[in-house]
């Protein structure tokens, strides 16, 4: 049984989620609270699996829960059920980086609307969250990041999805300025999130991060993350390379995808290609892994005890993809290492030729 509790200043909206959950046979609703207080006190005394969590409470809100469990273990999983609209995407953005797993929009309709969502998005993920929603496979042993020598680094292409902007947000963090490759990254998130999302990570890193814009050279040193129900990949134009955003179908069910990206990031760079892949559902970025091996590129892939969903990662890293098989932390000195060759001598060069082509 995965021990959820509920937490929500609506006492409608915690009645109806207890009943509701209590019909599914693998979900047992151990506890309710009316406020972030009372939920930590109840996380202290009840240890459940998975946290359901509002944002807007009194006495102490669902951010300052988070803020209270960061660095706790054990941690249950946190998934934020909260209304949002434009003005409320900077809070939900900040909950995902301080930690809660995924988040799940809280209709405004009435209570059949609240019921679909509960039966098609929060009991699916309650159950991947608390671990019955996925296989149970043996996890790679994490091996160091391939050698520098390995050839030198004119891309980094980073994909995440469910616990990814925490993920995203320590990776490109630990990268230095003037960095001699730009950074690409797809975060399966919605629309209304991404621009937050970018200004958090552009305040967080040393050097420039921006949304995807249609046409847009690609330099080293910049950051740009896929914008919001569009694809983003890379061309070849005219001795140059450019961002190429299109709203073609859905790729493993999401738009943007990371596997339209890494493909053309290895069409372009071949083997100069490091791809990067974090935590998050599903098996997005596997198909593209492939093509940057193929091509000659580099994988590493999030070990499995550090990802709050070890699906992406987890199948590049059982497919034999992986290069490496890291835990977060060493993720980004990795990444950084690998880095570090095109700025050795006869490295300058090729890196902004790789990037300026």
């Amino acid at each position: 049984m995965i021990r959820v509790l509920v937490v929500d200043d609506a006492a409608a909206v915690r009645h109806l989620l207890r009943v509701r959950l209590a019909m599914d046979r693998e979900i047992e609703v151990v506890g309710t609270a009316r406020n972030g207080a009372e939920a930590l006190e109840q996380i202290e005394t009840l240890r459940p699996d998975v946290v359901i969590l509002d944002l807007e409470m009194p006495v102490l809100d669902g951010r300052g829960v988070l803020q209270r469990l960061k660095g706790r273990r054990p941690r249950p999983q946190v998934l934020v059920f909260s209304t949002y609209a434009r003005e409320g995407a900077r809070a939900a953005v900040e909950a995902l980086q301080l930690g809660a797993a995924d988040f799940v929009r809280k209709p405004s309709g009435g209570h059949e609307a609240v019921q679909a969502v509960v039966r098609d998005e929060l009991i699916p993920r309650i159950k991947l969250l608390g671990g019955r929603g996925r296989a149970r496979v043996t996890t790679p042993q994490a091996r160091a990041a391939p050698s520098p020598g390995a050839g030198a680094v004119r891309a980094v292409v980073i994909a995440a999805s469910t616990g990814g902007p925490q993920a995203v947000r320590e990776v490109v963090g630990a990268l230095p300025a003037g960095l001699p490759v730009p950074v690409l990254v797809v975060q399966h998130m919605p629309a209304l999130f991404v621009e937050q999302f970018v200004r958090s990570l552009d305040a967080a890193c040393a050097f420039a991060v921006r949304a995807g814009e249609d046409g847009a050279r690609v330099r080293p040193g910049e950051a740009w993350v896929a914008p919001g129900d569009r694809h983003m990949e890379v061309r070849q134009e005219g001795g140059r390379v450019v961002l190429h955003l299109h709203q073609g179908p859905p790729e493993n069910g999401v738009r943007p995808a990371a596997d339209p990206l890494l493909r053309s990031a290895a069409a372009v760079w071949g083997g100069g290609v490091l791809a990067v892949i974090l935590t998050g559902m599903g098996q997005d970025g596997l198909a593209g892994c492939r093509a940057v091996r193929e091509a000659g590129g580099r994988v590493i892939a999030q070990d499995e005890a550090t990802s709050v969903v070890w699906g992406m990662p987890g199948a590049v890293a059982q497919a034999g993809l992986a290069d490496a098989v890291l835990p977060l932390a060493r993720i980004g000195p990795a990444v950084k290492a690998a880095v570090a060759a095109a700025v050795a001598p006869g490295g300058a060069r090729e890196a902004h030729g790789g990037a300026d082509l």
